[in-house]
């Protein structure tokens, strides 16, 4: 996949920003992300919402084919390149790529992917972080920076419970961009 050319950062800090993307039975599908300043903010900077009309079908083992798209059209709006961006799901599958390192490698490999999966994925490996009294872990990978330090920061993402605060709502931003959930 060629490399999408990404905004010129104007400052030295950037936004983080975390996607999600929501699918209609119709072929449509709905991206949308949140930037945040620091990872324990309770609310978005900016929120960023795409549609799409042709989706591609869901192809097990290939996710990223039909959120990559979605993703980096949405991206191509942003002002300014965020300084890491977080996504929905895993950036490795063992020793494949999976959604998050198909996103890195499509931008050159400039801006760190941090992927929270809400289940576990045979042989996909990642760290499992329990927030709140959940006793079921989120599964984070990353890509362009050490996946400790990426699990670190989504244990700092408001909220007390499993699902950060932010990842919630862009979960349910997504939803109603769509006419869904």
């Amino acid at each position: 996949m060629p490399e999408t050319p990404m905004p010129t950062r104007t400052d030295q800090t950037g936004l983080i920003a975390a996607f999600d993307v929501y699918y209609q039975n119709d072929g449509r599908s709905s991206t949308v992300a949140v930037s945040i300043n620091a990872y324990a903010d309770a609310q978005p900077v900016s929120v960023y919402r795409g549609l799409r009309s042709n989706a591609q079908p869901y192809v097990p083992g290939e996710f990223y084919r039909r959120e990559l798209p979605c993703i980096l059209e949405l991206l191509e709006t942003f002002p300014v390149a965020p300084r890491e961006i977080i996504v929905d799901g895993y950036v490795m599958l063992g020793s494949k790529p999976g959604l998050g390192r198909h996103l890195f490698t499509a931008l050159g490999g400039s801006i760190p992917v941090i992927g929270v999966a809400k289940s576990a994925f045979k042989g996909a490996g990642g760290v499992p972080v329990k927030r709140g009294r959940s006793t079921r872990p989120l599964y984070i990978t990353a890509a362009g920076m050490d996946v400790d330090a990426a699990a670190d920061n989504i244990r700092k993402m408001h909220g007390r419970h499993r699902i950060p605060t932010l990842l919630k709502l862009v979960d349910r931003l997504a939803g109603e961009n769509a006419g869904g959930h």
